[in-house]
Order: C-alpha cells, then structure tokens, then sequence
C-alpha cells in the first residue's frame, strides 16, 4: 500500500493549470496530476465516454503550450457539485513535451 502502481508516476501539478479543447476554444477544467503518459482532468463540463479530445495546457516553466491528442478512459463524480475527475491518455505526446 502506499508505493506508485502505475507504469508512469503521476506528479502532481503546482496552482491551477486550466485545460482547453483546442476544437471548441472552451475551458474545460484543470489538471489534477500528470504523467508522460496522461492525466488526471478535474472537469467541469460533461466529457463523452471512451471519447477523443485535442486538448492544450501551460505548465509553469518556459516552454509555451502543449497542445496534445488525448482518450477518455474512465470518469467518476469529483468531490463538488457539477465537477468530475476523468483519467485521459495522451495520444501522439510529442518529444519536446515529453521531456517538459
């Protein structure tokens, strides 16, 4: 109990880091933790199940935006009215932000 399961360790992400999806321009919700290989989303709005999504977020350092495909692959009530916690893959993560 306690130690990391996962294949890639989530790291938790520092202040409010908002996500958007790049095909609507809307602010969907922020990051709760993230992987290289994907992330935990605190969302706000309704997300499809089992769904695709091209979303953009600036982590606190120098490099810009990372803009990057990512599937739906789980989702469960998050802990305020409205708001849910949604487990995303990346797909097609480039090296650059990879590294990030």
């Amino acid at each position: 109990m306690g130690s990391e399961a996962r294949r890639m360790p989530r790291r938790p992400v520092s202040g409010i880091v908002d996500v958007v999806d790049t095909l609507t321009g809307e602010r969907i919700g922020h990051l709760g933790n993230l992987s290289v290989g994907g992330m935990l989303l605190i969302a706000g709005v309704p997300m499809g199940d089992d769904a695709l999504y091209q979303l953009r977020f600036a982590l606190p350092d120098e490099g810009g935006p990372i803009e990057v495909g990512a599937h739906v692959l789980w989702q469960d009530t998050g802990g305020a009215p409205g708001q849910a916690w949604v487990g995303l893959r990346f797909i097609g993560l480039s090296a650059e932000a990879t590294r990030r």
